[in-house]
């Protein structure tokens, strides 16, 4: 088992956070939830100015929309947003939004989303190497100490939509621990890989193919300590967010 940078719904360097792969649905991308208008004119090629104006418009719009609603039909639909609708247009609208802003954050979120459970299978164990003994990231995300995949997805929906129904920065503080412990894990599985391969290669006379295992295993390391990486700048990303939305200057 491993995710790395290569992987479907993978994490990709420092600013860009979470970047899941189109969906491959034939439907067109265009939810409900936002402006007509805006759709019409993202492929004209405005200038960035606009298309960052409509990012910060849309992204409160929905949010607030989704505040003022009690009808559960309407939650869904806009947590399952990417599901349906596929990810080009919000790719379009917020990909681009600083990870210190609130269509930026959102955007995270929803890859979050994505990428938990796509990969709730592999997510499961490596909470398991991350966290091993319940501690204060269990309580604040709300996943027992161990988890399997359906408590995985459960949890990435629980998120999201917290987001939206409560408290937006205690959904954020959520993101953030879950994700330290899962690059916790990473780290975790990366040192047993390359443990493990040391005690082979000193338990066996060196030769073409164990230094072929031994240059595949640094580099499956290598990747995982990099998704690591990546994950912790998307964590204090959301924690820099929660922050922000307390001080009421997360827009």
């Amino acid at each position: 088992m491993s995710i790395d940078s290569s992987s479907s719904g993978s994490i990709q360097s420092s600013r860009s956070g979470f970047l899941a792969s189109p969906s491959g649905s034939s439907r067109p991308a265009r939810p409900a939830q936002l402006d007509p208008a805006i759709l019409d004119h993202l492929g004209g090629g405005l200038d960035p100015e606009i298309i960052s104006e409509m990012s910060h418009a849309s992204a409160a719009a929905l949010l607030d929309r989704v505040h003022h609603t009690e009808d559960p039909q309407v939650v869904q639909r806009v947590i399952t947003l990417v599901d349906t609708e596929g990810v080009d247009i919000i790719a379009q609208l917020w990909s681009n939004a600083e990870p210190d802003s609130l269509p930026g954050i959102m955007w995270r979120l929803y890859l979050l989303r994505t990428w938990m459970r796509r990969n709730r299978e592999q997510i499961a164990r490596l909470w398991r190497f991350g966290e091993p003994v319940a501690t204060t990231a269990s309580a604040i995300v709300g996943v027992d100490e161990t988890p399997d995949a359906e408590d995985i997805a459960r949890t990435a929906d629980s998120i999201l939509s917290g987001a939206f129904t409560g408290d937006f920065a205690v959904a954020l503080d959520r993101a953030s621990a879950f994700t330290d412990v899962i690059a916790n894990g990473l780290r975790v599985q990366a040192h047993r890989i390359t443990a493990a391969q040391q005690e082979r290669t000193s338990s066996s006379i060196s030769d073409g193919d164990e230094r072929l295992a031994a240059h595949d295993a640094q580099t499956r390391a290598a990747r995982l300590m990099h998704t690591a990486a990546n994950l912790l700048t998307t964590s204090r990303d959301f924690r820099e967010g929660a922050h922000l939305w307390r001080r009421g200057r997360l827009e």
